[in-house]
């Protein structure tokens, strides 16, 4: 393999992939980019195979699951049969994906999208297109549609409808459109097709799929303006953004994907497309995390904020808003995009990524109390007040509810940010967002932008809290807050303290975030804590927490360290410029769910906050 020179729109060095580069069936996760229309992704592999696509929504079914079961799962391949090696991009500005093929008979381009359209014209619900353009030569190429409604588990039946095949179960159907690309062959459960492609040729193939409505089969000229359309309506979103400090192809990337996580209908945030994604291959910490955390909450909205996006932020905001009214005055850990508050766990008959299960949908961390989900909204809700000059009536009065149960409830033990699976504990860093969420509503009291009758009770239960963290969760020996009361152990989310804005004692933090630096970073990579969580086997580092150290270093006045760091973090993306929620430090292999949208927020806040320091100073 010859080295593929240029960068793309990410500022990511594109590389060649040989085919057949799987073991067991299985793409490397670093393989998969993601393709998205705002209501539903998909992941699609360097090789050509969407291995990863819930239906009609992004935390819908798996119609293709082959990321989770390579045998079971269902998936849509298209590739050269012969060797090749691939190279790939995104669209400049777009998240529309084109992979180059080279095979020792010719070159071929494959351009892959998920398709925007307007309401004003007849179109499929969802539709997944594949434009495959003869470059040089001549190549011969495969195709197959083996889909698996409902995570595999209702049978599908394929006939043809007006000589198209045609896939159904229950109410579900999905067709196989095919121009120039051989003739469709249905065979069992799938549809497949080869065909050959000389120079200055193009074929198509669309995957039009409708949920309790009629199925819409497309025309070519149809689907080929869709196409053209949604390359044009992506790099205009794209164009009014605003960016322009360090590392701006990472950071608008980052945005890009940011913008696939946002299931338009409601304007909620997703965490990742993905589920059950291992943490350590053949580990158990395999989670479903298709739905919407509090906890990303104010990094989302600042992202938004500060990147020229408010339309998103509006309605991300209502949307948080009107989930968390289902719970009022609790808040529950994570909500379904739709707004919904219930998540039950169940566990898939599938042997899970590279034999790595159980497979689970829904999520139970729903049921926990992890008490930093007070601050993280509170300061969403700080953050929206001062950037539209003001609240809502009702919302005001809830946040003042809010606040007099943080009151309350600060005192309790919790699981904690990391969602760990071992008894309660006081962790430090939910008691500082305790904290948080009790300065953000005296602000916005003191400002009169929500009610004030119990604020003298809001003080005071912050200094209490202030107390408490002070006295109680700083360790003199390890010269750092530690990740729970009267503990040794270290966690790097007390670093979210720091960046909120947490007001202790200002050496001990410094203090803390040089001991973190030196004992949870390897390279560029940091633990997200030492000591036991109650579940098996470990982990890859957390990609968020290297990009925190690297804000906080530059907070705090050591901006070279902070550059150096991010250098080497922006170095880890993909060859698109995407993140996994963690790698392994010793073969830099993506883990855990992916594209991880806390990683990509990380990586945004990081920028800005070290972009501004930059400037400061300069003066």
């Amino acid at each position: 393999m010859g080295t593929i020179s240029g960068r793309d729109a990410t500022g990511a060095v594109p590389g060649p992939a040989t085919g057949g580069s799987r073991l067991g069936g299985y793409a490397p996760l670093r393989d998969y980019a993601v393709i998205g229309d705002g209501r539903t992704a998909a992941l699609v592999a360097r090789d050509g195979s969407v291995d990863w696509l819930g239906l009609p929504d992004l935390d819908s079914p798996a119609v293709f699951g082959a990321v989770l079961d390579a045998a079971r799962g269902g998936r849509f391949t298209l590739a050269p049969s012969v060797p090749y090696q691939s190279e790939r991009r995104y669209l400049p500005g777009t998240n529309v994906l084109e992979t180059t093929f080279r095979t020792s008979t010719g070159t071929v381009r494959v351009t892959d999208a998920l398709t925007l359209h307007d309401e004003t014209t007849l179109a499929p619900m969802r539709e997944l297109l594949r434009r495959v353009e003869g470059l040089s030569g001549s190549v011969p190429l495969h195709w197959s549609v083996q889909p698996r409604f409902g995570y595999g588990t209702h049978h599908t039946r394929i006939a043809r409808r007006a000589m198209v095949p045609v896939a159904t179960a229950g109410r579900d159907a999905l067709a196989v459109c095919a121009w120039d690309a051989g003739e469709p062959t249905c065979t069992g459960d799938a549809v497949s097709g080869d065909f050959a492609l000389a120079a200055g040729r193009c074929a198509l193939l669309a995957m039009p799929f409708a949920h309790q409505e009629p199925l819409v089969l497309p025309t070519r000229s149809d689907c080929e303006a869709r196409l053209d359309a949604t390359c044009a309506a992506w790099r205009n979103w794209a164009h009014d953004r605003l960016y322009t400090g360090r590392w701006q192809q990472a950071v608008m990337r980052s945005l890009l994907a940011l913008k696939l996580l946002v299931y338009a209908p409601s304007g909620a945030v997703a965490a990742a497309v993905t589920a059950s994604l291992p943490e350590e291959i053949g580990g158990e910490r395999n989670w479903d995390y298709r739905f919407s955390w509090v906890r990303d909450s104010a990094f989302t909205l600042a992202a938004f904020l500060r990147l020229g996006c408010p339309a998103e932020a509006h309605a991300y905001f209502w949307w948080l808003m009107h989930a968390s009214q289902q719970t009022h005055p609790r808040l529950n850990v994570l909500y379904r995009l739709d707004g919904g508050h219930r998540t039950p766990e169940k566990t898939l008959p599938w042997e899970g990524y590279r034999g790595s299960g159980p497979v689970r949908t829904g999520n139970a961390a729903a049921r926990q109390v992890q008490l930093d989900t007070y601050g993280e909204l509170m300061q969403t809700a700080w953050q929206y007040a001062h950037a539209m000059g003001g609240l809502d009536g009702d919302v005001a009065h809830r946040l003042a509810e809010l606040a007099d149960l943080v009151c309350t409830v600060w005192k309790e033990p919790d699981a904690g940010i990391w969602e760990v699976r071992s008894p309660p504990r006081h962790f430090t860093q939910s008691k500082m967002m305790c904290w948080v969420a009790l300065d953000r509503a005296a602000d916005l009291a003191e400002r009169g932008m929500i009610p004030s009758r119990h604020l003298g009770r809001w003080h005071a239960a912050r200094d209490e809290i202030t107390g408490f963290v002070e006295g109680r969760c700083f360790s003199p020996r390890r010269d750092s807050y530690v990740r729970a009361a009267d503990g040794d152990d270290l966690d790097a989310a007390v670093l979210l303290g720091h960046l909120y804005g947490y007001g202790g004692d200002g050496h001990r933090m410094r203090a803390t975030i040089s001991t973190l630096d030196r004992h949870l970073r390897h390279g560029p990579h940091v633990d997200r804590y030492s000591g036991e969580d109650g579940l098996a086997g470990g982990e890859g580092a957390f990609l968020a927490c290297s990009f925190w150290l690297a804000e906080s270093l530059a907070r705090t006045g050591d901006l070279p360290r902070a550059i150096a760091l991010m250098d080497e973090l922006t170095g880890l993306a993909n060859d698109v410029g995407l993140y996994s929620e963690e790698t392994d430090p010793a073969t830099g292999d993506f883990l855990g769910n992916l594209p991880q949208g806390l990683s990509h927020l990380a990586l945004i806040s990081a920028a800005c906050a070290i972009t501004a320091a930059g400037k400061d100073t300069a003066r």
